[in-house]
């Protein structure tokens, strides 16, 4: 058994600017050894530790897709003395890597589903790394009508701008980027999350929706999916922002009987209704 406090070791290939503050950043790895990368395996939600020498370590969830197989992304906010460091690493310096750890979004049990994704801000990193793996030509059949609803302060903190003008074009995704607050140069929609999820028409018997972003917004957001007709057990929320740890040694991420690096951190709404409403 693999021993869990020891970090894979990876290379450095990208570390590319998201925003206009220059305060997230996207970075990419690949493995240093051949093996590691043939043993990896993860499910969109999952997320690692990553660590820096000297500066200590921190939990990320995974951006990119699991299709992706020669490189892994991580959409970093530079909040802190790891985060800091992270960002000023540059191509061909290595970091270490823990996991992949938790769980992740329910493939299985969506599956023929409408999919309903609702992100918000610096939340959107899995949701993305979720988005690609169903547009993927290997995935796509196996989903239905695709939604995806993700908002931002201003134009200037939209993550994957690129991206999303890719998915844009195609015909087999809905895509409503809006903002809270546009500027001279914005052309699209204006106005928080819950406002444009509540402008949709959702198929709800046949639709089940993953939210991720600001607590904030999820508040907002979870009353206007009921409005929608969307049960609790339709919906799924990632808590990545209480990860602590990752294993479930410290307990600074519990919730009621739950720790969210193990039992999380998606979790249904009807099982997040049965704990203590401290997310």
């Amino acid at each position: 058994m693999k021993n869990p406090y020891l970090p894979t070791p990876m290379k450095v290939e990208k570390n590319v600017i998201e925003t206009g503050d220059r305060n997230i950043k996207t970075l990419t790895l690949s493995f240093l050894n051949n093996k590691d990368e043939e043993i990896f395996n993860f499910i969109p939600g999952q997320f690692v530790e990553l660590s820096v020498l000297g500066a200590g370590e921190a939990p990320f969830g995974i951006a990119s897709s699991p299709m992706e197989k020669k490189h892994i992304d991580f959409t970093i906010s530079k909040v802190g003395l790891v985060t800091a460091q992270l960002h000023n690493l540059e191509p061909g310096d290595t970091v270490g890597m823990r996991g992949p750890l938790g769980n992740g979004y329910p493939i299985e049990l969506l599956r023929n589903k409408n999919i309903f994704i609702i992100g918000g801000g610096f939340g959107f990193s899995t949701l993305r790394a979720f988005t690609n793996f169903m547009l993927h030509p290997d995935n796509r059949k196996h989903y239905g009508d695709i939604t995806v609803v993700y908002g931002a302060r201003n134009p200037g903190l939209l993550l994957y701008k690129n991206e999303l003008s890719e998915w844009e074009q195609r015909n087999d995704i809905q895509l409503h980027v809006t903002v809270d607050k546009g500027d001279e140069s914005w052309k699209g929609k204006t106005g928080v999350v819950p406002v444009i999820v509540k402008e949709l028409s959702i198929d709800a018997e046949n639709t089940t929706t993953l939210v991720c972003g600001p607590p904030v917004m999820i508040k907002f957001t979870l009353p206007v999916l009921a409005e929608l007709g969307l049960a609790p057990q339709q919906t799924y929320l990632s808590l990545e922002m209480k990860m602590k740890c990752g294993i479930g040694k410290c307990g600074r991420c519990n919730i009621g009987s739950k720790y969210v690096c193990t039992d999380g951190p998606v979790f249904s709404l009807a099982q997040l209704n049965k704990l203590p409403q401290e997310y």
